[in-house]
């Protein structure tokens, strides 16, 4: 599962330290929102990101997406293996449109705005980890639907 594992062990969890990387899945979850809190709502945030992502055609839908919507140039960056750009929170509006956000806002008990941020930062990074070659994997699509089921199946909280 390597990429997998990379991707959510990273996402979120880059600031923590290299004990906590040891355990990948797990360290995403502290990572999002502090030890403390529930895990739930971290796997939660995890999963309606990789939704946004198949529900809006999988990568190759949402790199276009953005790319029809003047924001290519950020896009690419994503998936190249150099910086990524960032984006606002108005940019995935016009991308996804408002009540995407205000759906995802009331799924996760937050403000629209601090969905969007969160959003903003969280994206660019799953897309980055999902291309890490700087291209569009073959299975990059299968790999968000195998998160999508772990997430489902309460996989990733036993390993955290």
């Amino acid at each position: 599962m390597g990429l997998l594992d990379d991707l959510i062990g990273n996402v979120l969890g880059s600031e923590l330290g290299a004990d906590q990387r040891q355990d990948p899945l797990g360290s995403i979850f502290g990572g999002l929102a502090g030890r403390n809190q529930a895990q739930s709502g971290n796997s939660l945030l995890l999963q309606l990101a990789l939704s946004l992502l198949q529900k809006n055609g999988g990568l190759e839908g949402v790199l276009s997406r953005f790319r029809q919507n003047g924001l290519g140039q950020q896009a690419d960056s994503w998936v190249s293996t150099g910086q990524n750009m960032n984006i606002s929170t108005n940019e995935l509006q016009q991308v996804f449109g408002s009540s995407t956000f205000r759906d995802l806002a009331s799924q996760l008990g937050m403000p629209d705005e601090q969905v969007g941020s969160t959003m903003a930062q969280v994206l660019p990074e799953l897309i980055n980890r999902l291309t890490p070659q700087g291209n569009l994997p073959d299975n990059g699509d299968d790999e968000i639907a195998q998160g999508l089921a772990m997430l489902a199946n309460g996989e990733l909280l036993r390993r955290v």
